[in-house]
């Protein structure tokens, strides 16, 4: 499934808008990463045990948001956009959400056609290989 930020994908046609799909999750760290984080904002620099957590939210909710889109049928998804909140001091927010569609690759020498376009919509059609 293609996943990207624009509001629609060259060499795709998008035939059907299936709706709003997301993902969210809400985390806190542990205790342990808030109390090394501390000391670590005193010497400045990149607070590494919140980047992880940061980066798995964003995972775990694209992945929230994948699963809701293929429960709907869809092939991509598209103007797919991130949001991230405080709750209280604790806490943190992370929202994915984008527009379930079913995407057609355009095939090689339709107008419109990219080479991951014509490759994709040849993998549809051609017969697959023996076991």
């Amino acid at each position: 499934m293609l996943i990207v930020t624009t509001n629609d994908i060259p060499g795709y046609r998008i035939e059907a808008v299936l709706g709003e799909v997301m993902g969210m999750t809400v985390r806190s760290a542990n205790i342990g990463a808030n109390f090394v984080a501390g000391f670590r904002a005193m010497g400045g620099g990149e607070v590494t045990e919140y980047t992880k957590l940061v980066y798995e939210s964003r995972q775990q909710v694209c992945q929230r948001m994948w699963e809701q889109a293929m429960q709907r049928g869809a092939t991509a998804i598209v103007g797919a956009r991130f949001d991230t909140g405080s709750i209280g001091a604790q806490f943190s927010e992370v929202c994915a959400y984008g527009t379930a569609v079913v995407a057609v690759p355009i095939p090689a020498g339709e107008t419109g056609s990219t080479p991951q376009s014509a490759s994709d919509a040849y993998a549809r059609v051609a017969p697959s290989p023996l076991p």
